[in-house]
């Protein structure tokens, strides 16, 4: 075992680069904060500027649940359709299995939505608006 040595890795390259990056960004920060504009504090300084209509009233309002369930629906059919588009692009590879399989999948879409309309998901109208539209 004459003339075995243990070679360790060469990590002078890493520190280089470690020790360059936190330089920069030194640099960075601190050349801004010497040149960058400086701004007095004023009354609409904290005021959401949302196309050059002043802000009245608090952003935090509630929605109605229906909004919520809406968009749950919109997202899983969304997705749903991106499935469908990634089989019509390559439906001549899949052949009549892929077919077989995409009426499965649509079927079972159309139960699912037939199952949302008879549950009444889909309507924005509570019970109580209902009855009184039928009376």
């Amino acid at each position: 075992m004459t003339g075995s040595t243990v070679s360790s890795p060469i990590l002078w390259p890493l520190v280089v680069y470690i020790a360059a990056v936190v330089l920069m960004v030194a640099f960075m920060l601190i050349l801004s904060a010497l040149l960058g504009q400086r701004h007095k504090e004023t009354r609409a300084a904290g005021e959401p500027y949302e196309s050059g209509i002043v802000s009245t009233g608090s952003a935090r309002l509630r929605f109605h649940a229906g909004f919520y369930l809406m968009a749950m629906f919109f997202v899983i059919f969304d997705l749903e359709a991106a499935f469908i588009y990634a089989y019509a692009v390559a439906f001549r590879k899949l052949g009549w299995a892929g077919y077989g399989e995409i009426v499965v999948f649509i079927g079972i879409l159309a139960a699912a939505l037939f199952y949302l309309w008879r549950l009444g998901a889909l309507d924005w109208k509570t019970r109580g608006q209902k009855a009184s539209v039928r009376s």
